[in-house]
């Protein structure tokens, strides 16, 4: 993307031009200047948009009534383009036709630069932007689909109504969309088979010399094919590009942060506070935490420890429940001297870091826990860690046992693993919620840990609110903060969980 000046003159015809039709291919980008604030707020309206692509993608049939209903009233949420008409009126609420256009190019670009970083991040980006498109072609008039097809040069030749006699039984015997009187009337195109191939591995075409004969109605899968490959293509250009992008200091923090953007309710704001006692966390852990909680957990209780990434996670996961700063550092405290850490070693090398969480030291920022997207795509574990997203980084042999030990039933899991095969793997954890919470179908789309405790404590209390056991009053301790002086291993990790967290809120502030 261009924010220079260059080219000035000649974009206002240009982009006028390319916003007058209601589809295109993203092959000429923006070269007007936007403000940095319009730049992050079409992107995170955008990846609003293919989250919500991907959700109803696995809930629903791709293209039914129902997917395509929710996806434009999505779409009109959002204010990205939802039909093919032009309008250039300006409405009474909202912004016009041609402004949603000039939105849905430009924040399509912008996600192309971070979304173009890793393998993973390209093909999740690929996927959701090719049902979009589809979405939309398919809603184009049959003249627009056409004039479509030539705007892009993909002019495939039409048989003559003589040849269409000719073929008829064999058109007809082949496409599920024709009959003999639908065939006269349709345009047929003939197009090589290589371009095509879908339709040939499905038997959904006839094929003869090299060139399959597709219907009109069926000619989206072949500019289907074309915008994926136009589009991968892209995005490994886009990649080469890279390190000049991020030389601007602007961009690198808004691009790193979009990559693992979370883009729905803060949890770092804590409605329970002293609401939960530690002595409820070991039932909640079994009936309220999500899988990835419920394991760090588990290993917390039975290793006495955690390392920096396990601490991390949790310890901001916990907080987002209600955990309270003093709450928090009698739990740690209580678990770490369990094991190999005595209260001395624990005050002077772990309880810094839990302050740190509350933003009680350090630049005094109060962090928000984990999104399940930086769950899922950064500080992958490694052995000997507990953290992570189980969907993710276990082996689905060893998964596959864990779920069984959490008593899910044999018909949830073939589910819940077939949906990690297919990389969704924050719907496999909403699938593992609903056969937990004996739900047919959970009522919301899973993106946070948090969520996931709050929906669950909805699920198994009509929508109450958690109630606290009674417990003994707590004593108030006074916590050192010295660091340096304890014993190197400590010590280290006093530093390091420092510094990494100095770094958190540079990228993923709502994350």
């Amino acid at each position: 993307m261009q924010f220079s000046s260059r080219r000035k003159k000649f974009t206002t015809n240009s982009q006028a031009e390319l916003y007058g039709e209601p589809l295109q291919f993203y092959g000429q980008p923006p070269l007007e200047n936007i403000s940095l604030t319009e730049f992050e707020t079409f992107a995170v309206e955008r990846l609003k948009l293919l989250k919500t692509i991907e959700n109803l993608g696995v809930s629903y049939v791709k293209m039914s009534e129902s997917y395509t209903k929710k996806l434009g009233t999505e779409s009109k949420a959002l204010n990205f383009l939802y039909r093919p008409e032009a309008d250039d009126r300006k409405p009474q609420n909202g912004p016009t036709e041609q402004e949603k256009r000039r939105k849905d190019h430009i924040s399509h670009f912008i996600l192309r630069l971070a979304y173009c970083q890793t393998e993973d991040l390209r093909r999740w980006f690929i996927q959701q932007e090719v049902d979009l498109f589809r979405y939309r072609f398919n809603d184009l008039h049959p003249k627009q689909k056409l004039e479509f097809l030539h705007r892009n040069n993909l002019q495939y030749d039409r048989i003559t109504v003589e040849e269409k006699k000719a073929l008829n039984d064999k058109l007809v015997n082949s496409s599920y969309a024709l009959s003999g009187i639908t065939v006269v009337e349709q345009d047929v195109y003939k197009v090589p088979f290589q371009d095509a191939l879908d339709l040939v591995r499905t038997r959904k075409v006839y094929l003869k010399a090299g060139y399959v004969y597709i219907p009109h109605q069926d000619i989206v899968t072949i500019v289907i094919n074309d915008f994926r490959t136009r589009l991968s293509k892209a995005l490994a250009l886009t990649a080469r590009s890279l390190p000049a992008v991020h030389s601007d200091e602007r961009l690198q923090p808004l691009l790193n942060h979009l990559s693992h953007a979370y883009v729905g309710q803060d949890y770092s704001i804590q409605k329970n506070v002293g609401k939960i006692s530690l002595e409820q966390i070991d039932s909640l852990s079994g009936k309220s935490f999500p899988l990835c909680m419920r394991q760090i957990h588990q290993s917390l209780r039975e290793n006495h420890h955690l390392r920096h990434g396990g601490r991390m996670q949790y310890g901001l996961f916990l907080k987002g429940i209600g955990l309270s700063l003093e709450q928090a550092l009698q739990f740690w405290r209580s678990e770490f001297i369990k094991g190999k850490v005595d209260a001395d070693k624990f005050d002077k090398a772990y309880a810094y870091s839990v302050r740190h969480m509350f933003g009680k030291e350090g630049k005094r920022t109060d962090y928000t826990p984990y999104s399940c997207m930086k769950v899922i795509l950064s500080n992958a574990p490694s052995q000997g860690d507990h953290h992570g997203c189980p969907f993710r980084h276990s082996d689905p042999e060893l998964l596959k046992q864990k779920l069984q030990v959490y008593k899910v039933s044999p018909s949830g899991i073939s589910q819940i693993l077939e949906l990690v095969k297919g990389m969704h793997y924050q719907l496999a954890c909403q699938k593992y919620f609903e056969q937990t919470h004996n739900v047919e179908d959970a009522s919301f789309s899973l993106n946070h840990p948090n969520q996931y405790f709050i929906e669950s404590q909805k699920a198994l209390g009509g929508g109450k609110e958690i109630k606290r056991e009674t417990e003994a009053p707590q004593k108030p301790q006074e916590i050192p903060t010295g660091g340096p002086s304890a014993a190197p291993e400590a010590a280290a990790n006093t530093q390091d969980e420092a510094e990494m967290t100095e770094d958190l809120d540079s990228f993923f502030q709502d994350a």
